[in-house]
């Protein structure tokens, strides 16, 4: 009788009915989203904050070069000397003094400006600094070379490369930085599921053999049945927690957005970055027409289909492993012999996908890993984006489904004989053993 379906569903409900489950699938939105809040809100009142910074400019050079903004306001001092000026700005507690010595010679003009603070200024602040003095003295040096400096400004040439294949289709540099995003979330939300749930399946199988509830059970069911429901029931729960979350934490953060009136979402760009694009009206609706069309040439079909069988196949592929592991030990502390060999592929694909796949999607290294099936779930994904063949999607398909078939086989081998040994640590050459009965 086939008792998989109530073995299923047994693991199901006993994962979700759990408390510890209940309570870190409610809890961790919490936490994440006010891990996020406090960021959030600590980057706004940042920004929100004005730095004045006091200049004493003796050389009367760069008075136009700074101008105030919403976050810095600049207080130029006159007719004063540099102690004085620094005390000045010590008693009105300024952010800092910008000195700026009266130059003779503008090749030298680098060792005649310094910043005082009271304490270690911001990096931003300073390369800000730096970039707006660099801008005026080399105008200044090139006028002094008799250099038209307006005449430069028209000559200057923007180029934006079009990109097309040889069919016609037409494509950007923003193409290529959407499918850099799909192919490393994919791949690194394949490689998080993997981990965690993959290491519940393990500890569930150590604890009922632990509890020698297993002998009860093994009596009625196969071992190849047992060893199935459990990886099937825990990754149906796996999934329901994910989907609680992604729906909990979307309308956490959807309050939190309203209530503290900060946008969780915010760009990690600096904020004068954004005013400069903003000000740039055609930049703007460039790159906004350049983003509508990098998504209408992604293949959406072609990638939730792949995304849906890779995810699935690279899971139940290493959860068996992970089962025979749980089969094969007493104790969590006993497998960490077994655990850097199955965590070495997944690293190793997450290694290929960053630093090869990006690169060379279609290279010798980045093909070849996207078939062999320890690797492939995430290397394939990872190439999708750029543009893989339906034929090869579905041949290395094929082979991770082979390999999920057979390490099912080995993985049940060592189940069966493992899930009953007691008090002994088994080593690699007895599992080998163990495969043969």
């Amino acid at each position: 009788m086939n008792h998989l379906p109530l073995i299923i569903k047994r693991e199901y409900l006993t994962k979700v009915k759990n408390k510890s489950f209940i309570v870190m699938t409610i809890l961790s939105p919490i936490i994440m989203i006010a891990l996020i809040a406090v960021v959030a809100y600590l980057s706004n009142l940042n920004n929100e904050k004005v730095r004045v910074i006091s200049i004493l400019d003796e050389s009367g050079l760069v008075k136009t070069v700074f101008k105030d903004s919403d976050n810095i306001n600049y207080d130029f001092l006159e007719g004063v000397s540099l102690e004085i000026a620094k005390e000045l700005v010590n008693e009105t507690s300024n952010y800092g003094l910008l000195h700026i010595e009266n130059i003779k010679n503008l090749d030298s003009v680098s060792n005649h400006i310094k910043f005082y603070s009271e304490e270690s200024p911001s990096l931003s602040l300073i390369s800000d600094l730096e970039r707006k003095l660099e801008k005026a003295f080399t105008n200044l040096k090139m006028e002094e070379a008799g250099i038209d400096i307006s005449k430069i400004e028209a000559s200057k040439v923007n180029i934006n490369i079009g990109q097309e294949n040889f069919s016609g289709e037409e494509s950007s540099k923003i193409d290529s930085v959407i499918k850099l995003i799909f192919g490393c979330a994919a791949g690194y939300l394949l490689f998080m599921f993997i981990i965690i749930y993959g290491n519940m399946i393990m500890r569930s199988v150590i604890e009922e053999k632990t509890s020698r509830i297993i002998e009860v059970i093994i009596s009625s069911v196969k071992p190849v049945q047992l060893m199935l429901g459990k990886i099937i029931g825990t990754s149906l729960a796996g999934i329901t927690q994910f989907v609680i979350w992604v729906v909990f934490g979307g309308l956490l953060m959807t309050i939190v957005s309203l209530v503290l009136g900060i946008s969780l979402m915010d760009s990690s760009l600096p904020q004068q970055e954004l005013m400069e694009m903003a000000s740039n009206n055609q930049g703007v609706e460039f790159y906004f027409e350049s983003f509508k069309q990098a998504l209408s040439n992604m293949p959406l079909i072609n990638l939730i289909i792949a995304f849906i069988f890779f995810f699935i196949g690279g899971y139940l592929l290493y959860s068996s492993l992970y089962a025979a592991i749980g089969a094969a030990v007493d104790n969590e502390t006993d497998t960490q012999q077994f655990m850097l060999p199955i965590l070495m592929p997944l690293i190793l694909a997450v290694y290929i996908g960053i630093f090869t796949v990006i690169e060379d999607p279609h290279g010798t290294v980045s093909t070849v890993f996207s078939y062999i099936p320890f690797t492939s779930p995430v290397v394939m994904l990872m190439r999708i984006p750029f543009g893989v063949p339906i034929w090869q999607q579905v041949l290395s398909l094929l082979v991770l489904i082979g390999t999920f078939m057979f390490t099912v086989w080995f993985a049940a081998k060592i189940y069966r004989v493992g899930i009953l040994m007691y008090g002994k640590k088994p080593s690699y050459k007895e599992l080998l053993k163990w495969i043969k009965y």
